[in-house]
């Protein structure tokens, strides 16, 4: 039971809530809010802040320097000063070194962290808290990648000698989403560092401070300037990131429209690009499936970090033999989950991280109204004054709406998603893949044969089969069609922060 409970009136939970916010963050708040360049906290040359804000409590957590493009300039010199000075010199035991420090780092403040993410995001503790460990699992799995990625010898003749090396780029630059704020640091950092290269990284404006708390807690075990952190909005920082000339691979997560544009700059100075955008991805229901296991991956699907998953199983396809039990049950368990304070071990979903989230979310849901769907749960607001001053939308499922409507087509990225109901095979398939995306989907049967033959025929980089939202580290991730390019967290990801050589050396 969470101690709100005890306090009777929304004005006394109100200002539980916002006094447990306040002690949290004194505890947990990185004491420096400032740029990371060359191994130094340094002011922005624009002299400017910009605030980032608590979505439970509606409070400012912090002013944090606001990066411009003289920023990224002092950072993309950092970044190659320390790449030429420190960090082409270091062996792979020195680099698996460092990231296994990193890794240690973050497990001595792991709970600190997970509140942080939580403060600054909105996203329940307990998930917070699978975040961080996954932070930490990443650093390690990289730090043995490190030792292990390699080139090959080519088999030829006796006339030549032919063999590759997996060279590191040098200079990299990464811009992180808000979502995932911490573990998106950690799948870009990892193989990054891993392979050789120095970087510089641009976190989301709205959540930037777990990887300032990374910097304080880890940056003196990180050569200087192999890790540089410019914070900022992404006209001002990112877009002068991904155009800058002394950039040679840049690796972008967010939104497919920033991506289009990331990419459009990268191709003036012919910049390696990976991209992993957005997604709307379908979760399939057999009739065969066990239909409270069902349910479950099914919620675990679509209201995971309340929605905000760029791989969310946002259009759910439900056979017609079960439909009606399946949607009983799955409503119920959706009206059942808790909205609430993220800090408490109840909550089920947290806020959205801004404002303008809420905004873009009920106008999705507003549009599937005006079309005449049926919203069978959620739809609002949560009707507690205690939450009136986050950013709070109920857990969400529409029925009845046509694959065709924006709400349907389009990335959401909140707690709602939209039901159909199959009975014919390949129809059914040929919807699943009516969407500009590819980034995931689902498969829940007790059949191996159709989870294989259905994993096979949906467009979409990752399936997960009775399972939804599984990371372990080592399993590649990346998007088919506009969801993106390239690969994240497996060996794949080291090999885009490499470039192959070719050495040919005559025998005779």
């Amino acid at each position: 039971m969470s101690t709100d409970n005890e306090v009777q009136s929304p004005a006394e939970r109100k200002s539980a809530i916002s006094k447990r916010h306040e002690q949290t963050a004194s505890e947990v708040m990185p004491t420096r809010r400032s740029l990371y360049i060359g191994g130094e906290w340094t002011q922005s040359a624009s002299g400017e802040t910009f605030e980032t804000n608590d979505p439970t409590t509606g409070q400012t957590l912090a002013e944090v320097q606001a990066g411009v493009a003289a920023d990224i300039d002092r950072a993309v010199d950092a970044a190659q000063e320390g790449y030429d000075e420190r960090v082409s010199e270091m062996s792979s035991a020195d680099r698996q070194s460092m990231l296994e420090t990193m890794a240690d780092r973050v497990e001595d403040k792991k709970e600190e962290f997970a509140q942080l993410e939580s403060l600054d995001n909105g996203k329940p503790i307990t998930e917070a808290r699978i975040d961080v460990d996954l932070v930490i699992d990443h650093f390690r799995y990289f730090a043995g990648m490190a030792r292990s990625h390699e080139g090959r010898t080519i088999d030829t003749d006796d006339s030549r000698h032919v063999q590759t090396l997996q060279e590191p780029y040098g200079v990299v630059g990464q811009i992180i989403p808000w979502n995932f704020p911490l573990l998106m640091a950690a799948w870009k950092l990892g193989p990054a560092l891993a392979a050789g290269n120095a970087t510089v990284l641009k976190p989301a404006e709205q959540t930037p401070l777990s990887i300032l708390k990374l910097m304080e807690e880890a940056g003196d075990a990180i050569p200087d300037g192999a890790v540089n952190v410019v914070t900022g909005f992404g006209t001002d920082a990112g877009e002068p990131l991904s155009k800058h000339d002394g950039i040679r691979k840049l690796a972008f997560t967010g939104s497919t429209k920033v991506g289009r544009s990331v990419m459009k700059a990268a191709a003036d100075t012919i910049t390696d690009v990976t991209l992993e955008l957005g997604g709307k991805s379908p979760l399939v229901v057999f009739p065969d499936a066990d239909l409270d296991r069902a349910v479950e991956t099914t919620i675990t699907a679509i209201f995971f970090n309340t929605g905000e998953c760029c791989c969310a199983g946002s259009r759910l396809f439900v056979h017609e033999d079960i439909k009606s039990e399946f949607m009983d049950k799955l409503a119920e368990a959706a009206d059942d989950l808790e909205v609430g304070d993220p800090l408490l071990e109840a909550t089920d979903l947290g806020p959205k991280v801004t404002a303008d989230q809420v905004e873009r979310t009920m106008g999705y849901i507003q549009e599937a109204r005006d079309a005449g769907a049926n919203v069978v749960s959620g739809g609002d607001a949560p009707d507690d004054e205690a939450l009136a001053d986050g950013c709070f939308v109920t857990p969400t499922l529409i029925s009845e709406i046509d694959h065709d409507n924006r709400a349907v087509q389009e990335e959401i990225f909140g707690p709602v998603q939209e039901v159909f109901t199959w009975n014919d095979y390949d129809e059914m398939i040929e919807l699943a893949n009516d969407v500009d995306y590819g980034l995931a989907g689902g498969v829940l049967t007790e059949d191996l044969t159709k989870a294989h033959k259905c994993a096979k025929d949906i467009e979409a980089g990752t399936i997960w089969v009775n399972t939804y939202n599984d990371f372990p580290s080592g399993q590649p991730f990346g998007g088919y069609k506009q969801s993106g390019i390239g690969r994240e967290i497996g060996q794949e990801a080291v090999d885009h922060y490499t470039q192959t050589k070719t050495i040919n050396i005559a025998l005779e």
